[in-house]
């Protein structure tokens, strides 16, 4: 029992578990799926669905933090990587036409992926700092996205598009297994090659690493272009979600929820030691609570005050203080009842 106490990903799976039950026992219906045409649907089928673009962003900034980095950029790279998309779409002749969205997409993620490079190359070749080097392009990315979109919202009307945030394949929505593909995929490398203890290492001690030959400007640069992937691929849902590209609204604020939802997966913001599974547990915290305060009817203006203080609420709990403190309490208990009473010894 204590060594499950002890497991990293122990008390973001409990808050978790926590938040569903709250949810089960406030609204019934939570937990209940239903089936239509072949497609389920309910509540945590839209928790599903609406985790994607947070997930992908995620995946992204735990590889970065791993290297004792931060990309503050993200939000930005997804207004880029919509406005591109949308605007490539719109002044094509034929928007249905999948060739067309096919096209969009990809020339999306290819400029994200630049942007990326652009991030790795100021922090690993230059030695610019991460907050700095990022910030950069947070300022001036939304700039960029108002340039392609000429300062409008622009909007399309294309069903394969469409499709990315709100079509189903099988039993599921599509978004979710992009985000199902994306963990796969960065679980693989990250903890099937030699690649994650090198992240790692180079996160730990930079200096130790390059001693050790690790090739730190290399895996620091890669984990920027991964980021900027994974942002544009969450920037291109998010925009096929509200069929838009706003590229003021696109994205706002999600680089902070990233971060979150790494450090209540248990990775630490020193670099080094990162956890995916944790990552993909601190993401589902997120939405899930997100979903609570829409049913909970929280006005818009005092909901980030509720999720703020569930938040602190989360993270105190995991400290390693109070976990101490608990683990204590539970060890005192267990050696008063060990301890055997006067009355029992006497003769």
């Amino acid at each position: 029992m204590t060594g499950i106490l002890r497991h990293r990903l122990f008390w973001p799976s409990a808050a978790l578990v926590l938040l569903i039950v709250v949810n089960s026992v406030a609204r019934p219906k939570f937990l209940t799926t239903t089936m239509r045409d072949g497609q389920l649907y309910g509540a945590l089928v839209d928790v599903l669905r609406g985790s994607a673009p947070l997930m992908l962003v995620a995946l992204g900034m735990t590889i970065v933090i791993a290297t004792r980095g931060i990309d503050l950029s993200v939000g930005a790279i997804m207004a880029v990587s919509g406005a591109v998309a949308l605007t490539i779409i719109d002044g094509s002749g034929d928007p249905e036409n999948v060739g067309t969205v096919l096209v969009a997409v990809l020339v999306a993620v290819l400029v994200a992926l630049v942007l990326g490079v652009w991030n790795g190359f100021l922090v690993s070749v230059l030695g610019i700092q991460p907050i700095i080097a990022t910030l950069v392009l947070m300022l001036a990315g939304r700039g960029v996205a108002l340039l392609i979109t000429g300062g409008f919202i622009t909007t399309v009307n294309s069903a394969p598009f469409a499709y990315i945030a709100s079509g189903y394949l099988t039993l599921l929505p599509f978004a979710f297994f992009v985000s199902v593909a994306a963990i796969v995929a960065i679980a693989l490398v990250e903890r099937r090659t030699a690649l994650g203890v090198l992240t790692e290492a180079v996160g730990v001690n930079p200096e130790a690493s390059r001693l050790a030959g690790v090739r730190r400007r290399g895996i620091v640069w890669g984990a920027y272009v991964v980021s900027g992937v994974l942002a544009g691929l969450a920037g291109v849902i998010y925009a096929s979600n509200i069929k838009a590209a706003d590229a003021n609204a696109a994205g706002l604020f999600i680089e902070l929820y990233a971060i979150l939802a790494v450090v209540l997966g248990g990775t630490s913001l020193n670099g080094g030691k990162f956890s995916i599974a944790g990552t993909v547990i601190g993401v589902l915290i997120i939405q899930t609570l997100e979903s609570t305060i829409l049913f909970l009817g929280v006005p818009s203006a005092e909901s980030p005050v509720f999720f703020a203080f569930v938040v602190v609420a989360v993270v105190v709990i995991q400290s390693p203080r109070v976990r101490g403190a608990l683990r204590s309490l539970t060890a005192s208990r267990r050696r008063d009842v060990a301890e055997p009473t006067t009355a029992e010894v006497a003769p």
